[in-house]
């Protein structure tokens, strides 16, 4: 072993254990590792910053930007209430989640399958009071295993049936996969719905201010419109959007005040008293097209992409305080329409311009950039702490979709590679206005890119110096002295082992010529033996750096990287002993 070596496997070691130890931040960790890779040698210093221009770290970054704009349209809500209006429990939401996403990537990208459902986990989330962290990383391992039943589903597939073909002159075809594939998916997907506990619940810690300053009883008023689609249907059928957060406290019709029954048939003009989160409200009015208080801040056919809606305090200094808001006029003296307010402790009867403002009452404003920090300032409003308020924001329904199934119809066919048609799919969510220019880097979770950019070159060394050769040789040299089910093990082990470390494509490039020579030695089939390399290298659940969709989960989850080895040992080794015997038994080597 050289010296370049034992460095190699010595910072990666370090770097290892202190992502364990978990006492400090996942990119500072990885950063440090890069300094000390490069100061050690192993890492060229001309090529210190080459993962930033790494495909993964586009692919990752450009799905988070997709899947926030998939979550922003609305859609995902409009359909979970069409297709799976009582499925209200967490183990039922899961197994939808698990299973939906498993069969998607059989056939998409597994990346873009898993940016489709996140949003679905997160609303799901919010129906079953259940941490995003439970959902996400079952998610991640089931996009995985679904992507093993077909030649498309994963690139390892691809390359070991691209190597099979040079060595034997016949590639694998698209379904050969799918009878150990669809085995293991089953397994596995079994395997994460009895043991979801062993996931933790977390919170993204970004979010930890932004939980505290929650305003869960905000009073608002929607009135139903021509184009409403609650139109002439019951009370109930209106407040079912929220998922019980939200409950009407009065229908207004002409200028009677009458009782919210269940049974009320709305009609045109209606106008309904909502209290509730102003998330659930929004669901509502954007599921029902409904109209909320104030006058249209753009003018008919203008862009409103600059409007955002934010959350204010009525300081003890404010001039607002004592005045209402028709009083104020402030939709047209300062294009800032009050949306909806909260009062502690108090359940608001008055309709909203006829309120009179107090200290301490929080307001949810609509307006632009500009003429709400004007407002803040003249009147001495507090802001609270900012994060996306959703309530009064148009969305475009169909353009986040339409931009993602291109993004994998052209990756599908073979158009463009993956990291150009999702960065492609990114761009055009900002293009066509689908999430606004100010939300773009909120979504790219910057420290999640920055781990993965700084871990590529120190990945990398392992392969520049010789170590991954130098392993190769030791399990070459092992392997011929085991049994053909044994060996068989050790290569998908060593494969799975290997991946955190290389990318999945290029362990297949190391572990496959290794198999395929070790078979042939002996005087066996190689087929099992390239299909245990391409297992190994497409089940990486120990690691959220191992695969670009345990990458891509790593950050909304909020987990703690030793999170993963919790779910994912138990499962590599069910995997391990499920599929040594299947694939002796679909792919006989004699």
């Amino acid at each position: 072993m050289t010296t370049q070596q034992i460095i190699a496997f010595s910072v990666i070691g370090l770097m290892m254990a202190v992502f364990i130890w978990d006492r400090f931040r996942y990119d500072v960790v990885a950063c440090c590792a890069l300094v000390l890779a490069v100061a050690t040698g192993i890492v060229p210093p001309e090529k210190a910053f080459s993962g930033f221009s790494d495909d993964i770290v586009i692919i990752v970054g450009s799905a988070l930007i997709v899947s926030a704009g998939v979550a922003r349209s609305g859609i995902v809500d409009a359909a979970i209430k069409r297709f799976f209006p009582n499925l209200n429990t967490f183990p039922t939401q899961l197994a939808l989640l698990t299973i939906a996403v498993a069969l998607l990537s059989a056939f998409i990208k597994n990346i873009g399958a898993l940016a489709i459902m996140m949003p679905v986990a997160f609303q799901f989330a919010r129906k079953s009071g259940a941490s995003p962290s439970k959902y996400l990383m079952p998610m991640s391992f089931a996009a995985l295993l679904g992507g093993l039943m077909t030649q498309v589903g994963t690139s390892p597939n691809i390359v070991v049936s691209r190597l099979r073909e040079e060595m034997t002159g016949t590639s694998f075809t698209m379904f050969d996969f799918t009878p150990i594939g669809a085995i293991l998916t089953v397994v596995g997907i079994t395997f994460l719905l009895f043991f979801h506990w062993l996931v933790p619940s977390r919170t993204k810690q970004d979010h930890a201010i932004e939980d505290v300053v929650e305003i869960k009883n905000y009073t608002s008023e929607v009135a139903i419109t021509g184009q409403s689609t609650l139109l002439e249907r019951a009370l109930s059928d209106l407040v079912k959007a929220g998922d019980g957060e939200v409950i009407a406290t009065a229908v207004l019709r002409g200028g009677t005040r009458m009782a919210p029954f269940p049974d009320l048939t709305l009609r045109l003009d209606d106008i309904v008293m909502l209290e509730g989160p102003s998330a659930a409200m929004d669901r509502i009015v954007s599921q029902g097209k409904l109209k909320l208080s104030g006058k249209p801040l753009t003018k008919e056919g203008q862009p409103d992409t600059h409007i955002i809606s934010l959350e204010a305090i009525v300081s003890q200094d404010s001039s607002l305080a004592g005045l209402s808001a028709k009083e104020l006029a402030l939709s047209y003296t300062r294009g800032v329409n009050i949306l909806a307010i909260s009062r502690r402790g108090e359940r608001l009867k008055e309709r909203l311009g006829s309120l009179t403002l107090g200290v301490g009452d929080v307001l949810l404003l609509q307006g632009s950039r500009a003429s709400l920090a004007a407002l803040l300032q003249d009147f001495g409003l507090l802001p609270l702490a900012q994060r996306e308020v959703m309530l009064g924001i148009r969305r475009r329904a169909f353009i986040p979709l339409l931009m993602l199934a291109l993004a994998m119809a052209t990756t599908a066919v073979g158009l463009a590679p993956v990291a150009v048609a999702f960065f492609a799919a990114a761009l055009g969510m900002v293009v066509f206005r689908a999430i606004p220019l100010t939300d773009i880097y909120k979504a790219v979770d910057g420290p999640i890119l920055v781990m993965l950019a700084a871990l590529i070159p120190v990945s990398d060394s392992l392969r520049t110096s010789g170590g991954s050769d130098l392993i190769a040789g030791w399990l070459g040299a092992v392997a011929m002295n085991l049994p053909v089910w044994a060996a068989l093990g050790l290569i998908l082990v060593s494969a799975m082992a290997v991946t955190p470390f290389l990318n999945n494509a290029a362990t297949v490039l190391v572990m496959a010529p290794i198999a395929a020579s070790f078979a042939t030695g002996l005087g066996f089939r190689p087929e099992a033996f390239l299909m245990a390399v391409a297992i190994g290298a497409g089940c990486d659940f120990l690691t959220p750096v191992g695969h670009q969709c345990n990458t891509l989960v790593f950050g909304p989850g909020g987990y703690k990287f030793s999170d993963y080895p919790r779910l994912g040992l138990p499962l590599s080794a069910l995997i391990i002993l499920v599929s040594v015997p299947a694939l002796l038994f679909v792919w006989p080597v004699k």
